[in-house]
């Protein structure tokens, strides 16, 4: 075991943490945010109260196998199970590489053992915590859907149409395909490692649909025995669960639901190095290292990193990375072996700044971690830190004024400010129109600018700021205002001012200037 420290956000305060010597630092941001307070974490601590909020009754010998599953990096709980939210569906997030063994492959009876075990766990946590459960309403008008592709197709009598959905008990989410794959031996973008990926979702959801009634089970795949050379023993096993499954029951079981897991605290904990089904596009971790991923490629080929660092000097291509057709040629594959399955990647959709312009009125928080700035600077003597956060795409998202030494009141309103912008930009506003609304507004502390060429004189701390951030983000220097000494030939502070155009990237929109206070 290690202790470090490590926070779920860069604004917040680090925290002790504690966990295993091999886990790494992402892991330790993961379980500072999975723990409550903002004392010491330990990872034994946090594990123990879902553990023992799961394994109750007839469960209790079962604590030690879900404890396991974890320490082993396979399988834990979604955040809400995790955080003991039970108004929300139950799950728990598989991590499938995992189950991937050097020298052995995958180790597929022990993949049906915990998947087995946690359906159990599933439904007794739904049965136990029905109560506190969200309702769903029925949708009583609306034929039922038409089978998936792999199911089978059931014909249901009219006086079912109107009947309410099978409950739900929760969901299995399959995640780190692309590093199963790659410990296998196996390219992401390859037609033998979308036929064993086929084979490992049908194999999970036949596992989690047993019991349920055979009308909800996959057919076999029908691809299943070809990557029997690949991954020994998968075929048959995924054929023998089918067959164990395939039963009729007068009492079928709550369902569980397949599917891929989103980016999130857990797939962080689990070390997965790309969330559901998604491959992994750089070869280096975080800090720099090589992915295990890469490493076990490097290996398939035969190659230490050593020589593969000669190769890629001398000029050849010694691992390509998957791209986003890889991406979406394995979802197009995968689709119609799970229950749910994630947004289809699109690489001809719209960038992500012309989307932005769509999607307004839907906030779009920040990433955990995130990109920007902080810039120190002085207007008229009084310092001040304008820092910013970005987006993946470098676009603004966040914006924080902060003077140094100057009152409560002063302090507290900028901070405001910087949070309303804040939200707007994240609710899709533009950037512009915050730069024409506080750009050159007058009050004090003004004067000289020192610390930021953007600007050599400001009329406000909030005039220097947005100019930055025109010229940071918007690509738009704006011009410096006239000085007070050159403004005593106005009549009133409260009239626009009509300053002289200038040439250049100066926008037009700048001609008039407005005093406020």
């Amino acid at each position: 075991m290690r202790t470090t420290q490590a926070a779920a956000d860069p604004d917040d305060a680090p925290r002790a943490v504690t966990l295993p010597a091999d886990w790494d630092d992402e892991a330790a941001a993961a379980l500072a945010r999975l723990a409550p307070g903002r004392g010491p974490a330990r990872l034994a601590a946090e594990a123990g109260r879902w553990v023992d909020d799961l394994a109750v009754g007839p469960l209790a010998p079962q604590a030690r196998s879900l404890s396991c599953l974890l320490m082993l990096r396979q399988a834990a709980p979604t955040e809400s199970l995790w955080t003991g939210q039970h108004d929300r569906r139950p799950g728990f997030v598989v991590n499938l590489a995992g189950f991937v063994q050097p020298g052995s492959g995958f180790l597929a009876e022990d993949f049906v053992a915990a998947l087995r075990l946690l359906c159990q766990v599933l439904r007794d946590v739904a049965e136990r915590k029905a109560a506190l459960r969200n309702g769903e309403l029925p949708f009583p008008d609306l034929a039922p859907p038409p089978p998936r592709q792999g199911r089978k197709a059931v014909a249901t009598p009219p006086e079912l149409h109107l009947a309410e959905p099978a409950p739900v008990a929760g969901d299995l989410l399959l995640s780190n395909l692309d590093a199963c794959l790659a410990a296998l031996g196996l390219d992401y973008d390859s037609d033998a490692a979308r036929d064993v990926a086929c084979s490992l979702a049908s194999l999970a959801t036949s596992v989690a649909h047993a019991g349920c009634g055979a009308e909800t089970l996959l057919l076999p795949p029908a691809r299943s025995a070809a990557p029997g050379s690949a991954v020994p023993g998968l075929a048959e096993t995924a054929r023998t669960v089918w067959r164990d499954a395939a039963v009729e029951t007068d009492t079928p079981l709550p369902r569980i639901e397949t599917g891929f897991s989103a980016p999130g605290p857990i797939d962080a904990l689990l070390g997965a190095e790309a969330c559901g089904l998604a491959p992994v596009f750089s070869p280096l971790r975080p800090d720099g290292r090589l992915a295990a991923s890469t490493l076990a490629r490097l290996t398939a080929r035969g190659l230490t990193p050593e020589a593969a660092f000669a190769a890629a000097l001398a000029g050849e291509s010694v691992l390509p990375l998957p791209d986003a057709a890889a991406h979406g040629a394995m979802h197009r594959a995968l689709a119609g072996f799970v229950d749910r399955m994630p947004a289809r990647p699109d690489p001809t959709a719209l960038p992500l700044r012309a989307r932005l312009a769509l999607d307004r009125g839907v906030r779009r928080h920040l990433p955990a971690r995130h990109g920007g700035f902080t810039q120190k600077a002085s207007v008229g003597g009084h310092r001040l830190f304008v820092r910013t956060g970005e987006y993946e795409d470098g676009s603004l998202g966040e914006v924080a004024i902060t003077p140094a030494r100057e009152g409560p009141m002063t302090r507290g309103l900028l901070d405001a400010l910087g949070q309303a912008v804040s939200i707007g930009l994240q609710y899709g506003a533009p950037l512009g129109a915050y730069v024409d609304a506080f750009a050159y507004t007058r009050f004090g502390p003004a004067g000289t600018v020192e610390g930021d060429p953007v600007a050599s004189y400001a009329t406000s701390m909030l005039d220097y700021a947005f100019r930055a951030l025109s010229d940071a983000y918007l690509g738009h220097k704006l011009p410096d205002a006239p000085h007070q000494d050159d403004l005593t030939d106005i009549p009133s502070p409260m009239l626009p001012l009509d300053f002289p155009e200038t040439r250049g990237n100066t926008p037009s929109r700048r001609g008039r200037l407005r005093l406020v206070g």
